[in-house]
């Protein structure tokens, strides 16, 4: 008998051979529909994204490790997870190339006017548009400089552009020009011709971003969110960008999804909404197959896992 796992995503049956191969034994489920049944008692391993709506894996006493397709970790039951033993890794660096191009595209986007230029196009309007700005010589800044906003910054590289980050210590990081520490927050913030939004979200990082921090930026600084939209409190960033403190926003991510129709954001000239998309690309599921066939054989083979969550910080 193999170590018993629970899978809600199918590889396909190639790959999924492969990891029965390394000695499991795979039970498939839809994670929108899951439910516990004395048919899961023996799951020692679940590898999902967010089957906990409806799944109570208090209930599985032999779940011993979950393997997370995303990166966040907000759609997990943190607090019961946190009395047990069980392990928690992530798809950290799984989507940090498509993120990062995601970033780049978005910053042109908006210095450029694409939104306000598609718009005359669609219109059969032939009208220049004097005020496009250049990315070079801007200072952008990332709060956060895990894996994805390291892609980003790589990415950024040839624009000519400064990069500053924000982590809790102030430590080096890779194609960041200068990093600074969580507590001086406030300080990059006032360099940073364009704010970027990487950092995980916690208990700590919820509404991170306020009126009193907005207070802090440039005036007529950009915005790009991709992590998550609770991070921002929604209404303070709304009345920064209708009083012009912030010029534009990228947001991929809102604070309550999906954006409600009456949500002043959607008619906002300055805004470019999108539905949660950045972390797509075809290659997708390859990396995170990459990375649950790596972690499956490690532990199988008992070796340490890659990922693994500090449940306390979040990350």
């Amino acid at each position: 008998m193999g170590i018993k796992a629970l899978f809600t995503f199918n590889y396909g049956n190639e790959k999924m051979k492969a990891i029965e191969d390394l000695g499991y034994d795979i039970i498939f489920e839809d994670e929108k529909k899951i439910v516990y049944s004395e048919e899961l008692s023996e799951i020692e391993v679940l590898v999902c994204y967010n089957p906990f709506i409806t799944l109570d894996i208090s209930k599985m006493k032999k779940l011993k490790w979950i393997q997370l397709s995303s990166a966040g970790i907000d759609q997990l039951p943190v607090n019961f997870a946190k009395g047990t033993s069980i392990i928690v890794s992530n798809n950290k660096g799984g989507y940090g190339i498509p993120m990062g191009e995601w970033v780049v595209l978005k910053i042109l986007e908006m210095l450029k006017h694409s939104a306000l230029l598609y718009n005359n196009q669609n219109k059969k309007i032939w009208k220049m548009d004097s005020k496009i700005l250049e990315l070079f010589d801007k200072t952008v800044g990332f709060i956060g400089t895990g894996n994805i906003a390291q892609q980003s910054a790589k990415r950024l590289q040839g624009f000519g552009v400064k990069i500053l980050g924000l982590n809790t210590s102030g430590s080096t990081v890779k194609y960041f020009d200068k990093c600074f520490s969580s507590k001086d927050i406030d300080e990059m913030l006032s360099l940073s011709d364009i704010v970027v939004l990487t950092i995980p979200f916690t208990e700590d990082t919820y509404h991170l971003i306020n009126s009193e921090r907005i207070s802090h930026m440039k005036g007529g600084a950009y915005f790009v969110n991709i992590a998550r939209g609770v991070i921002v409190d929604e209404k303070a960033l709304i009345e920064a960008l209708q009083d012009g403190k912030i010029s534009g926003a990228s947001l991929d991510v809102v604070e309550n999804e999906p954006l409600s129709k009456d949500s002043p954001l959607w008619e906002m000239k300055n805004v470019i909404i999108t539905p949660h998309n950045s972390w797509i690309s075809e290659k997708r599921n390859d990396r995170r197959y990459e990375l649950v066939f790596e972690n499956m054989k490690n532990y199988v083979e008992g070796k340490e896992l890659k990922n693994i969550i500090d449940l306390n910080r979040g990350y």
